[in-house]
């Protein structure tokens, strides 16, 4: 069988599966993401696939650099989409989400890694660092839609800010871990002082103002330099893949955090000019990106799962500590952080449960041990594995009938609601 062509055909139905099954699912309490993971279950099982089984551990760099990639369009995606201005009190939930409940998260999920899973500190640091982020590519079905749509209620754009933020945010608390894990035994804490003023007070300086500056400069030569010369003459959204990708650069370059530079150039954007329609096409353009990327890798973590080798860890610790993880700890956390803000109970309550797991998990993990020699390593992939298919299946089957009951509440159509087609 030539391999080749079995791989344009499998690649050109997942192409159309892309662009089709959102439209399919609409109707039904199922996500892209939970199909996307039984069509690479079921191609790593069939005779006729040149899918391989997969084991990241296997392939650290291929897991890493994949899942960053899908991250960093995703991030710009979330950006783009939001129509409101950047401020503290109109960012009131978000930072509470970023400030409060993350960092409680973090807390909560290493606690139960070391004492349930019998974790070493860095071990259970880097498992509540992966897990703590909610996943801006799996969270579609909960973020606001395309640009100057009106579709930005406070679920779900406290949910779309919350994802754009906090897988840069929650990087520091990886990179501790690295470092835990590089200390000699017996090593003291005289990485501290390094580790706070490289990794959280640089990086995080860096990636900020980073994302900023190139923001006010892309906004430059797209709206503001002499027509001829604007890039939103073009009216092509091939742009926001190159955006994206200057922004990450540009920034890991000086060593800041990737991540945060390309929300916030995304940001920065849409403040340049607001209202130009040229939004919407960066826009369309980097979701059709992201999907497709999505539905390979997601194809690529059923493979995974096929595999076996990973998930043949779990055990029922893990089973406890994964639906802890997913249905007290986030749930809990999120709801303390927004305790006094002006929102109402039910909408507080979907924020809380919709904290999504996903791919940034899997690229943290790849991250983490591509640079440093984690004890039982093995048991905290199996158990990310695990809470990522959980969330896949929990949030995806709840999501759409959730979000049409609270629409409905709202009187509104839901079903002209695009942030729900997934």
């Amino acid at each position: 069988m030539n391999t080749y062509v079995v791989t344009l055909l499998i690649f050109g139905a997942v192409v159309l599966l892309t662009v089709w099954l959102p439209m399919a699912l609409r109707r039904l309490p199922l996500s892209l993401p939970i199909c996307c993971v039984a069509i690479g279950v079921l191609l790593a099982w069939s005779p006729f696939t040149p899918l391989p089984a997969l084991n990241p551990l296997d392939n650290i760099e291929w897991a890493e650099h994949l899942t960053e990639f899908v991250l960093i369009v995703a991030l710009m995606g979330a950006g783009l989409k939001i129509d409101r201005p950047l401020g503290l009190l109109r960012w009131a939930a978000t930072w509470r989400l970023l400030g409060i409940a993350m960092p409680l998260s973090i807390a909560a999920i290493s606690f139960l890694g070391w004492s349930v899973l019998g974790l070493s500190i860095a071990s259970a640091l880097l498992f509540g660092a992966a897990l703590a982020p909610t996943d801006p590519v799996l969270a579609a079905d909960v973020q606001v839609g395309p640009p100057q749509t009106g579709e930005e209620d406070s679920i779900r754009f406290s949910l779309t800010s919350e994802a754009g933020l906090n897988d840069g945010l929650s990087f520091p608390f990886v990179m501790a871990a690295i470092a835990i894990a590089g200390q000699p035994a017996g090593g003291g804490d005289d990485w501290i002082g390094h580790w706070f003023a490289f990794d959280v007070v640089w990086k995080l300086a860096a990636g900020a103002a980073m994302g900023w500056c190139v923001g006010r400069a892309l906004g430059y030569l797209t709206f503001h330099m002499p027509e001829a010369g604007r890039i939103a003459r073009t009216g092509d959204g091939l742009a926001a893949l190159g955006f994206t990708c200057i922004a990450y650069g540009a920034t890991e370059l000086i060593n800041g955090y990737g991540f945060v530079a390309v929300f916030i150039t995304a940001l920065t954007l849409r403040s340049v000019e607001r209202r130009n329609d040229y939004h919407g096409e960066l826009h369309d353009f980097g979701e059709q990106i992201e999907r497709l990327l999505m539905m390979v890798l997601l194809v690529c973590f059923g493979s995974i799962l096929a595999e076996g080798s990973l998930l043949s860890h779990v055990d029922w610790r893990m089973v406890l500590v994964a639906a802890l993880v997913l249905v007290v700890v986030r749930p809990i956390a999120a709801w303390l952080s927004l305790i006094g803000c002006d929102q109402p109970r039910a909408e507080k309550l979907i924020v809380s449960i919709f904290g999504i797991r996903g791919l940034g998990s899997i690229y943290y993990l790849a991250y983490a041990s591509g640079r440093a020699k984690f004890e039982n390593v093995e048991t905290v992939w199996a158990t990310v594995l695990l809470i990522i298919l959980l969330s896949a299946v929990m949030h995806g089957t709840t999501v759409t009938p959730v979000m049409r009951w609270i629409d409905r509440r709202r009187g509104l159509n839901p079903m002209k609601s695009t942030a729900i087609s997934s």
